[in-house]
């Protein structure tokens, strides 16, 4: 259904990429050029790509520092298209104000306007999936299936959805005006940018056929999503579940640590993820073997799952240690690093491929549920609107609670055989 999807429940979106190592610095430099220069010298050693997916990278840089740039801002502007000379999406720049929002945004420290985005596949147009309660998308009346035209009057058109999301992002108590149809409608909404109330994790206990179960959504891999997972699962613990829920649903990822650290909450041992550089260096993460709970497991997916929720997602059917329901994941299998430069400003690029710990290279190809279990875009829309994802109208969640159910029997059933 959705291409990509991008969370700018903040002023900008880090929830799209798995980072790993985050904030790397580089020398200072002086000028303009030497900018240019910096950002080109990172990608020439560590892009994932040796072969730069088939640019003559020492013609970008001689044709680039052939340049005279009066300004930073003219640097900038190079920049971005210098770097847009990859065809990756992953790899961009970042001005300070936007690099400062990144930060902000993966400390799950969020401003910004509330929305999410997508572009939806048939009509490849940039949509409103849905916003965050509270916020002011919320309260000036953007909808699910918005179509957004313009952002401050520039047309939405030919722009990256990374790059819409920066348009939209900016320092609380500014504003930002968006055009949308909506059906044959054009309104335009100007809206004040605040901070949000960011929680990554939130959970309650269910009643099925089985008794008390826990449910917990995790809808970013944020620095505190890991300590907010830990709570969840340990309030359920004292409260006697018999199994969970994990709700991974429209999860675009985040970092690589945090979904390390998450999986090492439900996994006894073995591998979590593999990321292998453009040079074949393998880094390989392993589970410390002290899970938070050993009971049934039960991981909801979508098409929109990616990245660092595939991470998660690949390590516990890796493990068998959960059942996947729902439909085929995103297939991100590429790692970024955000490198620091000089003046403030950054660059996210692409720095590693990931496996799964069979040895699965899920990129462009997403993981394929054990139980599939779709929704049609009306019934997906109505989720959104109605906010009833995770209830007994949302069939995609009745179908892991049976599933849940089963494991939860066939649990208690091996556990009263005697013993040989």
């Amino acid at each position: 259904m959705f291409k990509k999807i991008v969370a700018i429940a903040a002023i900008f979106t880090s929830t799209t990429l798995a980072i790993a190592p985050l904030l790397a610095k580089t020398p200072p430099s002086s000028s303009p050029k030497n900018l240019v220069d910096e950002v080109w010298q990172i990608i020439d050693r560590t892009y994932v790509d040796p072969a730069f997916n088939h640019q003559d990278w020492q013609a970008v840089r001689r044709e680039y520092l052939s340049r005279t740039y009066t300004s930073k801002l003219a640097a900038y502007q190079a920049i971005d298209t210098m770097v847009a000379k990859l065809g990756d999406r992953y790899t961009s720049f970042f001005n300070p104000q936007e690099y400062q929002a990144l930060n902000n945004d993966i400390d799950g420290q969020i401003s910004g306007v509330g929305v999410k985005i997508a572009i939806e596949r048939k009509t490849n147009t940039l949509i409103a999936i849905s916003t965050i309660d509270g916020s002011p998308a919320a309260k000036a009346g953007i909808l699910p299936n918005d179509i957004i035209l313009k952002v401050n009057d520039r047309s939405t058109k030919q722009m990256k959805i990374e790059d819409v999301s920066k348009a939209i992002m900016g320092a609380v108590g500014t504003t930002v005006k968006l055009t949308v149809q909506r059906g044959s409608q054009v309104k335009t909404f100007t809206i004040t940018r605040a901070k949000i109330n960011s929680n990554p994790v939130t959970y309650s206990i269910r009643s099925t056929a089985t008794g008390k179960i826990g449910y917990i959504r995790l809808p970013e891999f944020t620095k505190t999503a890991p300590s907010q997972m830990a709570s969840a699962i340990r309030s359920l613990e004292q409260q006697q579940v018999r199994g969970y829920v994990l709700d991974l649903r429209d999860d675009p990822g985040g970092l690589v640590t945090a979904s390390v650290d998450i999986a090492n909450m439900w996994l006894k041992k073995g591998g979590i993820v593999s990321l292998i550089d453009r040079h074949q260096a393998k880094e390989s993460y392993e589970s410390a073997g002290h899970p938070l709970t050993d009971k049934p497991l039960v991981v909801l997916v979508d098409r929109n799952s990616a990245s660092a929720s595939e991470i998660l997602a690949g390590a516990l059917q890796d493990d068998n240690r959960a059942t996947l329901v729902g439909t085929r994941t995103f297939g991100k299998g590429v790692v970024q690093s955000v490198r620091q430069l000089s003046d403030g400003s950054a660059l996210k690029v692409t720095v590693a491929k990931y496996y799964t710990p069979k040895g699965r290279n899920i990129n462009h190809i997403g993981i394929e549920p054990d139980v599939a279990a779709d929704l049609s875009d009306k019934q997906l829309n109505a989720l959104i609107h109605d906010r009833t994802a995770g209830t007994l109208v949302d069939s995609q969640y009745v179908t892991a609670v049976a599933d849940l159910d089963r494991s939860i029997q066939t649990q208690a059933s091996q556990s009263q055989l005697p013993t040989q």
